[in-house]
């Protein structure tokens, strides 16, 4: 990982590419400093795509967790959503940089969409039987496409930004051989491997970046990010509606359904106020801090998908549909709204704060959240009104401030 002072290469390219009519073009390096730069509508299909797959996944880890089967549930769980998250999080790095939006580029990014949708496809089988097969094709294609994207890069740059690109396609590549070796291994086998290849995947853009970096743009990579929460927080609400809506078809337990509907709306729309309360683009100065909090964001994203999942487990314990203890059933959703509050104080919430108050009140939120665990039946509705009452405090803390 580069150093603060690490030397970024002046860009070839100082401006967007879209709008050029011709159909290919060099995959030149786009620049830090351009004015302007959002979201592509490709890139916003990109993630609408990935979506599907964090649905799935969510949808089979509240099937296990209200069936009580917690570490199947969690390890696939996991799995899952590292393949997601990462395949993603490599595409929105290296478009940040070499986005050209020719034909080829287009192309490739397509087959990335047909990747994710291919693991979401074994997403069940993953859950049920611990059937990996699918879902590794689906990463191995979404993972190879980027190789083909970084050669392009490499073949358009010279000196250490051709050693960067190259270093990139050539870790992507081993680490796709490894998954293809995992897949004719016995299960107990796996279960060391796997982890090896999660940590050798991690390495690659360390390794690669170490010497000097790729010239993405850092308020383009904080709002691809903040997309992405957004898409996710939707996931969530969605899931938890749907939830809902089944149990009153089915049981008319409307009055039980409701405080946790309230306390879910809450904590949805708590995250959402907390994630966006102040800008964090200006914190992304270097691979070392940009690095981390990219990183921390598995953690972010897979939590606010897993408030979704504990909501749907939340409904059936409500309902007496879950094989979980109430107490339980709480504590699928408010372990990741905790999770949610102290991983996004520590990336960057933490960096804009001033004075005690400022600095404890997320910390501070989330130990409440898990108490509210102890709440059993009641403790979604607390949990979203410690959230809620999280909320207002900062809205008060910064007023004073100002």
């Amino acid at each position: 990982m580069s150093s603060e002072s690490a030397a970024v290469p002046p860009p070839h390219h100082a401006g967007p590419h879209h709008g050029d009519p011709r159909p290919v073009r060099r995959m030149v390096p786009r620049s830090r400093d351009e004015p302007h730069r959002v979201a592509t509508p490709l890139e916003l299909f990109f993630d609408l795509c990935f979506v599907v797959a964090v649905g799935q996944a969510g949808r089979e880890l509240a099937h296990d967790l209200a069936e009580g089967h917690w570490g199947d549930g969690l390890s696939g769980y996991f799995f899952a959503f590292f393949a997601i998250w990462w395949a993603w999080m490599n595409f929105t790095w290296f478009a940040s940089a070499y986005d050209c939006d020719d034909v080829p580029y287009r192309v490739t990014t397509l087959v990335q969409i047909a990747g994710v949708l291919i693991l979401a496809a074994g997403v069940p089988r993953l859950f049920a039987d611990q059937d990996i097969v699918l879902s590794v094709v689906g990463y191995v294609v979404m993972r190879l496409a980027m190789v083909t994207q970084w050669l392009r890069a490499a073949a358009s740059e010279e000196g250490p930004a051709r050693g960067v690109a190259l270093r990139y396609a050539a870790g992507i590549t081993l680490c796709q051989i490894g998954w293809a070796v995992v897949l004719v291994l016995p299960d107990d086998v796996r279960a060391v491997v796997i982890p090896i290849g999660i940590l050798a995947e991690l390495s690659v853009p360390v390794v690669a970046e170490l010497r000097m970096q790729t010239t993405w743009h850092p308020h383009h990579i904080a709002e691809r990010y903040g997309l992405f929460t957004l898409i996710v927080l939707g996931e969530t609400v969605a899931a938890a509606t749907v939830a809902v809506q089944s149990a009153v078809d089915e049981h008319e337990g409307l009055g039980r359904l409701l405080p946790v509907a309230g306390g879910g709306l809450l904590i949805c729309f708590s995250a959402w106020w907390i994630y966006f309360a102040r800008p964090v683009h200006d914190h992304l100065r270097s691979n070392r801090q940009a690095f981390l909090w990219g990183y921390g964001h598995y953690l972010v994203f897979g939590a606010a998908a897993a408030i979704g999942s504990g909501l749907e487990v939340a409904v059936e314990s409500a309902v007496h549909k879950a094989h979980v203890s109430e107490t339980a059933a709480t504590a699928t959703v408010t372990v990741p709204t905790a999770l949610y509050l102290l991983t996004v104080w520590a990336l960057h919430s933490r960096h804009s704060k001033t004075g005690a108050a400022q600095m404890l009140l997320l910390p501070a939120a989330s130990v409440a959240v898990l108490a509210c665990t102890a709440a059993g039946g009641s403790g979604v509705l607390a949990a979203g009104l410690v959230t809620a009452l999280t909320v207002a405090t900062g809205v008060v803390l910064h007023a004073r401030e100002r």
